[in-house]
């Protein structure tokens, strides 16, 4: 092959500079691709400069996509490769990315999303998620709750204080205040025909990989050990273990937390 011939080109076949391809297919009439693509990246920009002007620190606007529209409070960091669209809003002095997506969603001030995607959640003040962690649609954090790595949550309310700290899914789930969710917790919400709720009430303690059941409420104050598979209600104040989980204590403070007796550690 010549050295000026294009790769897959036809032997005494000359290769067409790609600037010459430009110019003929404006000559053709055709649109411009490098002139579409700047006006996108001027926009970009544009919408960066909007920002910034208004006090929103943008770290590297080569990389960071934010969509005309998009409300985001002054003093909140942006970093590299996040992209926020629809009708997101952010809250003053929060710290967004780096490689994070919001997508009509609603934060609050001081909060932060650190790689992770968001889509139709919206989180009260002080709320961290990430890294690598999913809010889909109607998931709603109230101010203080803690989302770990590897979390989902979907059509779920948490209450305030309540920490998820990984590989856990809550899903159609009501969570209350100061609740600790175990590494490994499932809401087991579909029965392959319809979706049902969980209820876990304030304080309760979940211990790691417990299968929840729905429809299923753990009382106020209760604990569930680790590996356990609740499938009836748990009173509150008390204490289950096993498969399927049973009372192992009427007063949680019955049992030590050493894990000695299936509790899991929460964090």
């Amino acid at each position: 092959m010549s050295k000026h011939q294009a790769p897959g080109a036809r032997p005494g076949q000359a290769s067409v500079p790609s600037r010459t391809r430009r110019q003929n297919s404006a000559t053709r009439g055709g649109p411009d691709p490098l002139v579409a693509l700047r006006a996108q990246l001027e926009q970009r920009l544009h919408e960066c400069a909007r920002l910034a002007e208004s006090g929103v620190n943008i770290v590297d606007p080569a990389t960071t996509y934010v969509e005309v529209g998009v409300e985001v409070g002054t003093g909140t960091a942006i970093y590299p490769n996040t992209t926020i669209t629809g009708s997101t809003i952010v809250g003053r002095n929060c710290r967004v990315g780096p490689n994070t997506v919001i997508i009509d969603s609603r934060i609050g001030d001081e909060c932060e999303v650190f790689a992770s995607v968001l889509e139709g959640a919206a989180l009260e003040a002080g709320v961290d998620v990430g890294p690598f962690s999913h809010l889909r649609p109607d998931s709603y954090l109230e101010s203080g709750v803690h989302i770990g790595n590897y979390v989902e949550v979907k059509a779920s309310r948490l209450g305030r204080g309540t920490k998820v700290g990984h590989f856990s899914y809550i899903g159609d789930a009501e969570v209350g205040t100061n609740v600790n969710i175990g590494a490994g917790t499932v809401t087991c919400n579909f029965d392959g025909k319809r979706k049902s709720r969980t209820v876990i009430e304030d304080g309760a303690f979940i211990g790691s990989d417990t299968m929840l059941v729905a429809p299923v409420r753990v009382g106020r104050n209760a604990a569930t050990g680790a590996s356990s598979v609740v499938t009836r209600d748990v009173p509150e104040d008390s204490r289950v273990a096993g498969m399927p989980a049973r009372v192992t204590a009427r007063d949680r403070q019955e049992l030590p937390r050493d894990g000695s007796r299936g509790s899991g550690p929460g964090e």
